[in-house]
């Protein structure tokens, strides 16, 4: 075996030093991306000089580097997709496309790659596009500092900034994407790590995947998207550290969970929502160390949700802090912070000695009848609010925090 490894390492490293780099320019030999790669062996590396190139369709078919030189213009004319990777070990990196062609049939991309493994896209600044970044069935690979500014005007001849599609164990980081339908898109795409992105003022979602299993979002930030994050139908999620901020709309939130199981919610803010998180059919999930600060409704459960856990998270500011559709609850609260929490702790050990009661009748009745929000803060909520606290009709009676915090938690 150890001779089988040493083999392939000796051809791998015999390869890459025969590889040769072919540069390209308006006045070089070599004019076209789409020569230049007709030219080149494998392992080779395509040099673009800075310049404007007319160009689509370019197809990448072999294993190679594809760089450019101070952002040479890669222009599409509208014509259609502009470049097609269709081999492993493809690296593109340093380029500006524009202008990608638009279509009601085919998901034209400034950038695809197609059934390929081991691939870096990097550093390219992506304008005037359909889809951005698309990922077909292509696995192992990187999506690094990219710069993806759309134009999108309406959902339905717009596309997404980055989209995966059977795509696994692809880490994507440290891109800028807005002005397009969905920032960041995956469908049936497992084990990858969504890390340190900023997605922002897209027509429908920061970040939208479904049917994706074991994936990691940590350290991104969702602000001001037609409807914030969705996540649906999958399993083993962990979302870490993210910002969820000014999602605002009448049907808008920060993030939507839809049947979502065994996952992980921890140390993310959750700022100036509609709603915070709107949770549906969503079991066995830990919330921990989240901030749920200035939104209308910081959590709104909307039933079949149950064994989740919310402990030792900081409820501030919200017009609602918990909203129920159902008088049953499966769901535990424990140790949180509550700002309007105005129990006392005649002990000191920072735990208020009376329980706390999270869901408001007056949420139960805004549930049923939404014009009734105008009377918000009136002292005849404050009154029927007040006798379901101390007699729980409407609400679930065993929805509390036996443990809430009396200052707010730091971490």
């Amino acid at each position: 075996m150890k001779l089988k490894l040493l083999f392939i390492a000796a051809i791998f490293v015999v390869t890459s030093l025969g590889a040769q780099t072919i540069n390209v320019c308006n006045s070089c030999d070599v004019t076209s991306l789409t020569h230049a790669i007709s030219l080149a062996k494998p392992f080779d590396t395509v040099m673009v000089k800075k310049g404007i190139y007319k160009e689509h369709n370019i197809k990448i078919d072999k294993p190679l580097t594809l760089v450019g030189e101070n952002y040479p213009v890669i222009d599409g004319e509208l014509k259609g997709e502009v470049i097609t990777i269709i081999s492993d070990s493809v690296t593109v990196d340093g380029l500006f496309i524009i202008n990608v062609g638009t279509s009601y049939t085919e998901d034209y991309a400034a950038i695809r790659v197609k059934k390929s493994k081991h691939f870096v896209i990097q550093n390219l600044v992506l304008e005037k596009l359909f889809f951005g970044i698309y990922l077909e069935k292509s696995s192992y690979g990187k999506v690094y500092h990219n710069k993806i500014i759309g134009d999108a005007v309406e959902e339905y001849n717009s596309g997404n900034g980055i989209q995966l599609w059977y795509s696994h164990y692809v880490d994507i980081e440290h891109n800028f994407v807005e002005h397009v339908r969905d920032g960041i898109y995956l469908e049936f795409s497992d084990n990858c790590v969504i890390k340190n992105n900023v997605s922002a003022e897209n027509l429908r979602y920061g970040l939208h995947f479904m049917f994706s299993n074991d994936d990691i979002y940590q350290d991104n930030t969702f602000e001001d998207n037609g409807a914030g994050v969705a996540v649906m139908f999958s399993k083993k999620i962990k979302m870490l550290n993210n910002q969820f901020r000014e999602n605002w709309g009448t049907a808008s939130y920060g993030l939507l969970l839809k049947e979502i199981n065994d996952a992980e919610i921890i140390g993310n803010t959750f700022e100036e929502n509609t709603i915070g998180i709107n949770l549906e059919g969503s079991n066995r999930i830990t919330y921990k160390n989240n901030n749920f600060a200035n939104n209308g409704w910081a959590i709104k459960v909307r039933g079949a949700c149950y064994a989740n856990r919310f402990i030792e998270n900081n409820f501030l500011y919200n017009s609602f802090d918990i909203s129920y559709n159902s008088k049953v609850n499966d769901n535990i609260f424990d140790r949180n912070y509550w700002s309007n929490y105005t129990g006392y702790d005649l002990d000191k050990d920072g735990i208020g000695d009376v329980p706390y009661r999270p869901v408001k009748l007056f949420s139960y009745i805004v549930n049923r009848t939404p014009e009734t929000i105008i009377l918000l803060r009136s002292l005849f909520i404050d009154i029927i609010d007040f006798s379901e606290k101390v007699s729980p009709v409407f609400t679930p009676d065993n929805l509390m925090d036996n443990n809430p915090q009396t200052k707010r938690i730091t971490w």
